[in-house]
């Protein structure tokens, strides 16, 4: 039968999923660019994909994956650019105002970090589902975490202080 999925689906699920893959594109990369490309990309190969879903859970775990791999193709690229992502992050929308604030701490984590954060934070992932889509053992993304989390603090409590 016919294996794409239809225009149908394939709207309903990049309207649904797209700020997610952008969200996490744009953490991971740093910049908008390359953030639009990346989410292109995805929902591209969302659209060519051949995979059978069998929930929204199923969806959203390959389109956490195919974000991932596709950054990591950038970051790959000579051509890489990460400048002007501060002007970027206060556009995005975020569910709640302390998203945006968050979203600028994370933006100064390291790369390895950004992704388990927005995973965790973000999109709500358990720390376990976190290991099974980056492929790392679940005790290192306790560590990013926490680290993380001690480095957000960080970040944060300097804004009160102002």
């Amino acid at each position: 039968g016919d294996v794409f999925m239809t225009e149908l689906q394939f709207n309903a699920l990049a309207k649904r999923y797209m700020d997610m893959v952008f969200r996490l594109a744009f953490a991971m990369t740093k910049n908008k660019p390359d953030a639009d490309d990346v989410t292109q990309n995805v929902l591209f190969s969302l659209y060519r994909s051949e995979k059978e879903f069998e929930s929204d859970d199923h969806v959203k775990n390959w389109l956490v994956r195919t974000t991932i791999n596709e950054c990591k193709k950038i970051w790959r690229s000579p051509w890489s650019r990460t400048e002007g992502f501060e002007a970027y992050s206060e556009t995005l929308v975020f569910e709640a105002p302390l998203y945006s604030e968050v979203y600028d701490a994370i933006l100064s984590l390291d790369k390895k970090s950004r992704a388990v954060i927005v995973l965790f934070y973000c999109d709500g992932y358990s720390a376990v589902e976190i290991a099974d889509l980056l492929h790392i053992p679940v005790n290192t993304v306790y560590t990013r975490l926490s680290r993380a989390r001690a480095k957000l603090k960080r970040f944060l409590s300097e804004d009160d202080e102002t």
